[in-house]
């Protein structure tokens, strides 16, 4: 059954190459469909791949081989909530030792530029609580890459 409502990400040409790391990095991810173009098309031929359906932790994706017109932006980005370190690495790893790059606040890019926030629960937490609370945790995770979840720990009291 389609969904009522999917992401769409546009790539330049690495649409699957792109759903299938996705699927191996996380959890409730697959790739579930590639489509192949049924004919000639500005910027390709007849039976490249077009577009490729997968989902990441259960969100239903669209990848779309629509050609460099279009670049990814940090104006979109995929929320990973973390239970502990050795998950909120493992992530943040693999999205940047295969090509990406490290950002600032729990955020990274992968090789294909879609941005990734990899967020420990304790920082959610801690925001939700308020006051004071998330006050010291939003300080300690502004000196931060990658979130350290015992400096934010430490940071909440």
């Amino acid at each position: 059954m389609i969904p009522k409502n999917t992401i769409c990400l546009w790539f330049d040409k690495d649409a699957e190459e792109a759903a299938n790391f996705y699927a191996a990095t996380f959890p409730d991810s697959k790739v579930t469909a590639v489509f192949h173009a049924p004919g000639d098309f500005p910027g390709g031929k007849k039976g490249d791949v077009l577009t490729v359906e997968f989902t990441v932790c259960g969100i239903p994706c669209i990848g779309l081989n629509g050609g460099p017109v279009f670049k990814q932006s940090e104006a979109f980005s995929f929320q990973i909530a973390t239970d502990d370190q050795e998950e909120t690495d493992r992530y943040w790893n693999t999205i940047v030792q295969n090509g990406g790059q490290e950002s600032d606040c729990g955020w990274c890019k992968d090789r294909w530029g879609v941005s990734w926030q990899i967020t420990p629960r304790t920082l959610i937490e801690a925001f939700a609580v308020g006051g004071t609370e998330a006050e010291r945790a939003f300080g300690a995770m502004m000196t931060m890459k990658k979130i350290d979840v015992a400096a934010i720990d430490a940071a909440r009291g």
